[in-house]
């Protein structure tokens, strides 16, 4: 809902910031790699309930996932880019409720596994829209600079940002935000 908003706001940013990157050590998928290696990290720092930390990682990770895309459109977008892109999205996005569940099994284990089931059920929705979408030849110029059909909704990227940063900030409310975040994903 936030993206389509937000995305002209940050574009520019994160062009600033990859005319810094764009060096020839330095790959899109590389970037990919990194961030991902560095939100894997919210893992245990969620089951320790270091949420401080873990909110650092996983902004970081949200930060080089936007620098590897904004490279990746100054070189020039590639399917196995893309592939690593959101395969790794997704098994990021998985592992932060789970590290809820692993902190306080008891509290969070019943509204963490809606919320996977959510993200499961939007996560595969969304890949059979886009593979359809190729298959179709089906165009989308609200997101042109995607590597496949993106297709918007009420619960996107922005909005799980806020999910994750609001559970970091608030342990406490993890069960209320996962049920309510759920059930908007449906």
């Amino acid at each position: 809902m936030l993206d389509r908003h937000l995305h002209p706001r940050i574009k520019p940013l994160l062009y600033q910031c990859v005319r810094v990157l764009d060096k020839p050590g330095i790959t899109p998928d590389g970037l990919t790699l990194v961030g991902f290696a560095i939100g894997v990290l919210a893992l245990p720092f969620l089951a320790l309930g270091w949420y401080l930390a873990a909110l650092i990682v996983i902004l970081l990770n949200r930060l080089l996932d936007g620098l590897d895309g904004a490279l990746a459109r100054r070189r020039g977008l590639t399917d196995a880019g893309g592939f690593l892109d959101i395969s790794l999205d997704f098994l990021f996005y998985a592992l932060v409720p789970f590290g809820f569940i692993l902190a306080a099994p008891e509290q969070n284990a019943l509204a963490g596994g809606w919320l996977l089931f959510a993200f499961i059920g939007t996560g595969s929705s969304f890949l059979a829209f886009a593979a359809l979408a190729a298959k179709h030849q089906i165009d989308n110029p609200g997101y042109a600079h995607k590597s496949f059909y993106y297709l918007g909704g009420l619960t996107e990227g922005s909005e799980t940002i806020l999910l994750f940063v609001l559970s970091c900030l608030f342990p406490g409310c993890f069960p209320w935000f996962a049920w309510v975040f759920g059930a908007l994903c449906w």
